[in-house]
């Protein structure tokens, strides 16, 4: 079958460019990936009934003897595998650096090396951001703010591919095809301008929050005062009292990710009448934004809210809070003293990370935000060969055939329905490894030596280059996610995938693995990206990416009944007494999990002539299926970390993903799962959308 001999010929490729990898230079075979193949049979619990808490079941010696590095506040599979291409990247962009001037390559060098100098950065003091302090110092009036709030406007969100809603900024960029009009780019405008990571946490009512609020207050204070503000303590507390005032307009997490409330069309001359308060002249004219007659307003309610504040508070607490904020969000390449601070509240207070990592690990992390692509490029060169990319596109292709097929068996689906479905299966475009072509960086300037001024000259690169996208058409092939990054995404606008080069490595591929395991992991996470497609928010746009409804009334009642009940399922969990999961909040990941889960068992079925794989380290063919699938899953948070991300991420905790499999029947029949133990659910309970 054609099925078998993609996955069979992916294997042999992934395995003789492994082996091709590490055998290029000193540097890789240093940093070979250590995982042994198979399952990980020393990590488990087998004295936990799978029915009962399969996480721990496939997880639980693992989870009893891992103690989490003190710089990090997780750790898990993603983790160990961003930390061994965190290493071969410092290895890259070291040999980057001898690289001859004006390149590519030196620019990297150059700016890792800016980053890595701290007896310049602090013999410099706060000298590199005097000229924006200067500047801020100097307002003297509301439409000189608006014009400071424009000239600091950032393309640093995305609403849809990475969910990123987060933005210290007064308000974010997102430059993406228009929502109504596939063939071009709309500037679409969020709600941004806090200090800390959502709404909840000025809002919320909770000791813990209270607690959290009062160390914040003190961090912006302690900012201040490193920065020898004479009045740091009044300051700080009015800073606090309009960051609360810009929370209590923000829109919550959950009401961000409905698209339907976002689509909010507004032309420049509307700005003045439904958000008063905002100088919007002068604010877009600084921003570079005066050609752009319409804008996408993501947050109608934040935007009127903030630009209303911009008129009521005083002026001197707004130049106070950009001042503070430019501090804040340059703290990483400012002196020590407030490299410490920002950690000790950002990555303690709130992540519980006891430790902050090295400065080379903080310097790799720079430099992929600022030259990503560029980064990638090295990276891909020397890890994920051509051939490796064009198997891995064949692993897809059998994936998309599964999915095909389940749309097709659909009994509640009509057929109109499927028709459209099939339209966007047929149009989906897959970027696998690398993209197919790249960010040219030749008009970013890199100075040794001028740390932030290289960081700050990044973003506002990064901006220049999404302004630059109005008018030319609609790129679908650009990526959201850079080669060296362990993760994978699905873009909803462009009907587009991305799956980096790192995130295609063992343990979650192994080639020395049978297919059941590469699917279960792996091919889960392909899958669960095709079905994004599909999910609440992919049922939303068609083919073309145009935000159209393509469910019939009937269609769209089942597909929500379902989603409803999932999201009943995972309020359910609780990872703390005093906290459950916020269902609607994570639905649609958790919708993709159910759906890419599903394709996956059907390829690995499809790829053993629809039999069961041969047994393997003591497990038939569906249990390492399945096992793989929650070992995929493995990870373990700070307790801090674990409740920023209930609040703040659209992803459930990795253990209750790994839970998925309880709305599986096969899951059932290959653990022997019966009424009574703590996963059973009745067959009827259990959800199936796909």
């Amino acid at each position: 079958m054609k099925t078998r001999k993609n996955l069979l010929a992916l294997s042999a490729a992934l395995a003789v460019a492994a082996s091709a990898a590490t055998a290029q230079t000193p540097a890789a075979q240093d940093l070979a990936n250590s995982h042994a193949a198979g399952l990980d049979l020393a990590g488990m619990d087998p004295s936990v009934k799978p029915g009962d808490d399969f996480f721990r079941y496939a997880n639980g010696h693992w989870l009893a003897t891992t103690e989490i590095p003190p710089d990090r506040s997780s750790w898990g599979v993603g983790a160990e595998l961003t930390e061994l291409t965190n290493r071969r990247v410092q290895a890259l962009i070291q040999t980057a650096a001898k690289a001859a001037p004006g390149t590519e390559a030196r620019k990297i060098g150059d700016y890792y090396s800016s980053y890595l100098d701290e007896a310049r950065i602090e013999a410099l003091g706060l000298k590199p951001l005097q000229p924006t302090l200067a500047r801020i110092g100097a307002i003297k009036d509301k439409k000189g703010l608006a014009a400071e709030f424009g000239r600091e406007l950032r393309a640093d969100v995305d609403a849809l591919n990475s969910t990123n809603f987060y933005t210290d900024h007064l308000f974010g960029l997102w430059v993406e095809q228009d929502l109504n009009d596939p063939k071009r780019y709309a500037p679409y405008l969020l709600q941004g301008g806090l200090g800390m990571p959502d709404r909840d946490y000025y809002l919320s009512a909770s000791p813990r929050m209270e607690k959290i609020r009062a160390a914040y207050k003190g961090h912006i204070a302690k900012v201040l005062e490193l920065a020898g503000r004479k009045n740091a303590q009044a300051e700080a507390q009015a800073i606090f009292e309009l960051e609360t005032k810009i929370a209590q307009a923000h829109a919550p997490r959950a009401e961000s990710e409905d698209v339907l409330k976002a689509n909010n069309a507004w032309a420049r001359a509307d700005f003045a009448k439904k958000a008063p308060g905002l100088d919007w002249t002068a604010f877009f004219t600084a921003a570079g934004l005066t050609q752009r007659p319409r804008f996408i307003v993501w947050h109608p309610k934040a935007t009127a809210g903030e630009s209303a504040l911009v008129a009521s508070q005083p002026l001197g607490v707004w130049k106070a809070y950009l001042t503070y904020l430019q501090i804040n969000h340059y703290s990483g390449v400012l002196p020590k003293a407030f490299a410490d601070e920002r950690f000790a509240f950002y990555g303690t207070t709130l992540s519980g990370t006891p430790q902050q990592q090295a400065r080379w690990k903080r310097a790799v992390n720079s430099t992929n935000n600022a030259l990503g692509m560029a980064v990638g490029k090295l990276y891909a060169a020397e890890y994920f060969p051509p051939d490796s990319k064009a198997k891995v596109q064949a692993m897809v292709a059998d994936l998309i055939a599964a999915f095909r097929v389940r749309i097709e068996k659909l009994d509640w689906m009509a057929p109109a329905t499927k028709q459209e479905a099939e339209r966007k299966l047929a149009t989906l475009k897959v970027g696998v490894g690398y993209p197919d072509h790249w960010v040219d960086y030749s008009s970013l300037k890199v100075t040794p030596g001028d740390a932030l001024g290289n960081a700050a000259r990044a973003e506002l690169f990064e901006y220049r280059r999404n302004l630059a996208k109005f008018g030319k058409p609609v790129d679908r092939g650009e990526w959201a996610m850079t080669p060296q990054l362990v993760n994978a995404v699905n873009l909803p606008v462009r009907n587009a995938l991305n799956f980096p080069a790192a995130i295609l490595q063992a343990p979650y591929f192994d080639p020395r693995n049978p297919i059941a395991m590469n699917l279960g992991a792996t091919g889960a996470t392909i899958g669960h990206e095709i079905s994004h497609s599909f999910d609440d928010q992919g049922a939303m746009f068609n083919a073309d990416g145009a935000l159209k409804n393509w469910w019939t009334p009937s269609d769209l009642a089942h597909f929500q009944a379902s989603g409803k009940a999932l999201a009943e399922q995972y309020s359910k969990y609780r990872p703390f007494p005093d906290v459950a999961l916020n269902g609607e909040q994570i639905l649609s990941e958790n919708i993709a999990d159910i759906a890419g889960l599903n394709a996956a068992y059907d390829a690995y079925r499809l790829a053993n002539g629809g039999k069961e794989g041969a047994p393997q380290q003591g497990f038939a063919g569906d249990q390492q299926f399945f096992l793989a699938f929650a070992q995929s899953w493995r990870e373990t948070r700070r307790e801090a970390a674990l409740r920023q991300a209930i609040v703040t991420d659209g992803h459930a905790p990795d253990e209750y993903r790994a839970d998925t499999v309880r709305n599986m029947d096969a899951w059932y029949a290959a653990y022997g799962v019966k009424p009574g133990d703590k996963l059973y659910l009745a067959p009827a309970e259990r959800v199936r959308i796909w």
